[in-house]
């Protein structure tokens, strides 16, 4: 069995990003809403009284309870290896 079958079979999935994508964005304030239809996930950088969003991202229902399962995994690993977490304060609100 050739390693691209393989890959398949374990359900991964090839991801290509464009150039300009790679790097990411830095955001320090996430604000969530939600209708019965779909999740609506805005990413801000914050810096003062402004706020510049960074990325929108609108997903399922589904999707959104499969991306907290894993971000709750991801956290759990990265206390286990570096310690507890503190969760950041509430922001104020975002208009």
């Amino acid at each position: 069995m050739s390693q691209e079958q393989k890959n398949k079979r374990q359900g991964e999935v090839k991801v290509i990003a464009a150039a300009d994508k790679v790097s990411g964005e830095y955001c320090n304030v996430a604000a969530i809403r939600h209708s019965q239809a779909e999740f609506i996930l805005d990413f801000v950088f914050r810096m003062g009284h402004e706020g510049h969003l960074v990325s929108r991202v609108i997903t399922n229902p589904r999707h959104a309870k499969a991306l907290l399962v894993a971000l709750e995994d991801n956290v759990k690993k990265y206390e286990a290896k570096f310690g507890p977490l503190t969760p950041a304060p509430q922001p104020d609100t975002l208009h």
